[in-house]
């Protein structure tokens, strides 16, 4: 830390419209309440963005063959293809386990390869598929 006659000795050679009074206040004014002045030690960022999380994460929720109705909501109504990570906003590990219990799934007759059950076409959509939740950079 710069000593005050030091710092003294830089104020003096700014010109006289400069504001030499702020230039003498600490840079920052994060201090804890106590006698010491010692600098707050704060445990995690306060600017920083909640993370997201995927929609089976944040429910907990773990794919499963035998719920077909789940799985069909990612799997395309027209050419039965499972929709990509960018389109439904799952996380990696999730999105595998999707594809793997969709396969599952299909091989055991629960679900149609090529197409989405009828009876699951009317079911509210967890995501839009015209509009991708982390859209690329073209």
């Amino acid at each position: 830390m710069i000593s005050r006659v030091l710092r003294n000795v830089c104020v003096q050679r700014f010109p006289d419209y400069v504001n030499k009074a702020a230039l003498l206040q600490p840079a920052y004014k994060y201090y804890s309440s106590s006698a010491d002045n010692t600098p707050v030690d704060l445990k995690e960022n306060p600017f920083a963005k909640e993370k997201i999380k995927c929609i089976l994460c944040k429910h907990d929720i773990s794919p499963d063959y035998k719920n077909v109705q789940l799985l069909s909501q990612f799997q395309s109504p027209y050419t039965g293809r499972v929709y990509g990570r960018h389109i439904t906003g799952l996380c990696k590990s999730r999105h595998e386990q999707v594809e793997r219990e969709i396969m599952k799934a299909q091989n055991a007759g629960f679900m149609p390869t090529y197409h989405k059950a009828v009876e699951f076409l009317n079911d509210p959509k967890l995501f839009d598929p015209e509009k991708a939740v982390r859209p690329h950079k073209y």
